[in-house]
């Protein structure tokens, strides 16, 4: 039974009152309702129906799968083709190169894998990342037989930032925003699930590329995905790293060494939605790997939280870590639910002109508060101190 106060060094059983105020990390986002915010990004993790079984068994609040296309004829993928930047210990991985392409497996394969998928989690949000060419007729084929085969929402990738430019998909699509904006408006006509869109951080103003798909109708930004890197060169062999057959092409650059970038500019995109189009959603993601991470980018107003690198190092079972410390961030500061907090650290962001002036304010209330009013506040100790702040 309950009991009414602590008796004989006994804990109170929690009161009702007290059992609704725990926090919750269920969250609905675009009418997608996750029991938590994070997800699965797109890539390895999400790579076939085994893998994101995997993921939904362990307890992950959504999956994007690879990403894919209606030809995977062209996807041709090269082994070795990761590196990885290790800290001074020699062990702790901080930085991972890419130069993984999208799914390579035909799409009637992914086709009839979402439908199986949807059969075994129907609970499970499924996001189908999809990418392809200049095309409309492609982009309404994929978008139409995706939702027909039960995905809860898309993904457009605009932002890979190797392979396949020379067919102008991913990032070589993303950095044009009037081209953006067109594209997603392609979408738009024929999606009838949640659209977000996902943005290339390899661009100087990711607002204006975030903006035209906005604008296009989408519901949401995803944010970032890698960054176009060469991870290093081989100082025995003098060949840059990944070597394949002695050569290598630039990659994207992944882990907790890209968090403060993706922090950067996930305010940034936030901070324009917040002023231009209320309501509609940020999924940010780069070198998350705690739930202290994730409360960092959800103060900077992201709905839900991705991560890949993150699983390649630690495996899907690290969704458990991320909500205890999540939900122990949520519970320290009286936070009940996520939208408690979102977006809550942006109002501390200005200019460097306008920190100056505080800097400025302060020190001069301050040195005002130190200048005697009355004769009877002269003190012997501070003497000094006193007659130089009534000095000009």
């Amino acid at each position: 039974m309950f009991l009414g106060k602590e008796k004989s060094g006994l804990k109170l059983a929690p009161s009702l009152r007290d059992l609704l105020a725990m926090p919750t990390l269920e969250t609905t986002v675009d009418g997608l309702r996750l029991a938590n915010p994070f997800v699965i990004a797109s890539g390895p993790p999400g790579t076939n129906l085994n893998v994101i079984s995997r993921a939904f068994r362990e307890g992950w609040g959504a999956v994007i799968a690879k990403t894919v296309s209606l030809d995977s004829s062209k996807v041709v993928n090269v082994t070795p083709r990761y590196a990885k930047l290790h800290a001074n210990d020699g062990k702790e991985v901080i930085g991972w190169e890419n130069i993984e392409l999208i799914s390579d497996r035909p799409f009637s394969i992914w086709l009839e894998e979402f439908r199986k998928c949807k059969d075994m989690h129907p609970e499970g949000i499924l996001i189908a990342s999809i990418m392809e060419e200049y095309n409309q007729a492609a982009w309404v084929e994929i978008v139409e037989r995706c939702q027909d085969a039960g995905v809860d929402a898309f993904e457009l990738n605009f932002s890979c930032p190797h392979g396949l430019p020379e067919r102008k998909m991913g990032a070589a699509m993303g950095q044009d925003p009037e081209v953006l904006e067109e594209v997603c408006s392609w979408v738009m006509a024929a999606a009838k699930k949640p659209v977000w869109a996902k943005m290339t951080p390899n661009i100087t103003h990711i607002e204006e590329p975030s903006r035209a798909s906005l604008k296009a109708g989408c519901h949401g930004i995803s944010a970032i995905n890698t960054i176009r890197s060469v991870m290093g060169v081989n100082l025995e062999t003098l060949r840059p790293e990944p070597s394949v057959e002695g050569y290598t092409t630039p990659g994207g650059y992944s882990s907790k060494a890209v968090r403060p970038i993706a922090l950067r500019m996930c305010m940034e995109i936030a901070t324009m939605i917040r002023s231009e189009f209320p309501g509609r959603t940020l999924s940010g993601m780069g070198g998350i790997e705690t739930g202290s991470d994730a409360a960092q980018f959800i103060l900077l107003g992201s709905d839900t939280v991705q991560v890949c690198t993150g699983v390649m190092k630690f495996g899907y079972e690290m969704v458990k870590s991320l909500q205890t410390e999540l939900l122990a961030f949520m519970e320290k500061h009286g936070f009940e639910t996520l939208a408690d907090f979102k977006g809550k650290s942006l109002e501390y962001f200005t200019t460097h002109a306008d920190l100056v002036r505080r800097q400025r304010e302060r020190k001069d209330a301050q040195k005002a508060g130190h200048m005697i009013k009355a004769d009877s506040e002269w003190s012997g100790d501070k003497f000094v101190e006193q007659s130089q702040a009534l000095a000009t």
